[in-house]
């Protein structure tokens, strides 16, 4: 059982006669090649008791933000959105006003950047990005780390630098699930979640196991170590939609995150599926 009152916290909505999502690409992909929209989205999370969502950022184009911000405005049911913008450019103070001064502006809650996507294992650390993601935390905004395993580390050390930004680490840090290895991540995400000004999102999972073959009690152990290591305080359920149909529906994720989190008490499981992503996101 869930809580009646629940937010998603990480959800995506694309169109694609008005960009192309490169990351699309492939075979493995084509179930969920398609336009998906909030309207696709709105009846299966109100039917599963979800009551805000948060919509994050898909591709490196600044004009997806304001676009997204557009969607909320319109919207009881976005309460925040996770955009995108060049850390590294030198007016992304005025940038991040210009953004929060538009149209569904007051729901902009982050930035997020596909660091997974980036060579460099310390980019997060590189001079010009320190100084983009102090800008973000001026602007009273989080940022959302979208990191592979290999790159925790460097997402440790940025967070020391960096105490006065919220760092939320997406889907656990991207265990390798359908290796069926947990180190030296759990390692990686246990020295992640020490630093104080960290949260993690329980998401993601079921496309980080094998898609066809998963269960909740495989993603158990997965799931137990970033409850363990940030406690409920610092955990908040997202659905990943639509890149979760890729493996299971918006229910399964849903009863998933619930079985997962079976050993929490009312209060803990408030806290993962609602209370962790208003009071981090200020829904």
């Amino acid at each position: 059982m869930n809580p009646p009152d629940i937010v998603d916290a990480h959800h995506h909505i694309w169109d694609l006669s008005v960009r192309d999502q490169e990351w699309l690409d492939g075979p493995e992909m084509a179930p969920i090649r398609r336009d998906f929209s909030l309207g696709d989205l709105e009846p299966e999370a109100r039917a599963a008791g979800v009551s805000a969502t948060v919509l994050v950022q898909t591709v490196t184009v600044a004009a997806e933000t304001p676009e997204f911000l557009a969607v909320a405005a319109a919207s009881d049911l976005v309460a925040g959105v996770v955009g995108w913008t060049d850390l590294t450019a030198p007016d992304i103070a005025d940038t991040l006003a210009a953004l929060r001064a538009r149209p569904g502006g007051p729901k902009l809650t982050g930035i997020r950047h596909q660091i997974q996507g980036e060579p460099d294992p310390e980019w997060v650390l590189r001079p010009e990005v320190k100084r983009g993601l102090a800008a973000v935390a001026a602007a009273g905004l989080v940022y959302d780390l979208v990191v592979l395993p290999h790159q925790l580390p460097a997402a440790a050390r940025v967070a020391d630098l960096l105490p006065g930004l919220t760092f939320v680490l997406d889907h656990a840090g991207k265990p390798p699930i359908a290796a069926g290895s947990i180190e030296p991540w759990a390692h990686h995400v246990r020295t992640l979640a020490a630093r104080p000004n960290t949260v993690c999102k329980l998401s993601g999972l079921v496309t980080e196991a094998d898609w066809g073959t998963w269960t909740a009690n495989g993603l158990r152990p997965y799931a137990d170590t970033v409850i363990e290591a940030f406690g409920p305080d610092r955990l908040m359920f997202g659905s990943d939609w639509p890149v979760c149909r890729l493996a299971a529906s918006y229910t399964e994720v849903l009863e998933a995150a619930g079985t997962v989190t079976d050993a929490l008490s009312d209060d803990e499981r408030a806290a993962v599926f609602g209370g962790t992503a208003r009071r981090v996101y200020a829904l």
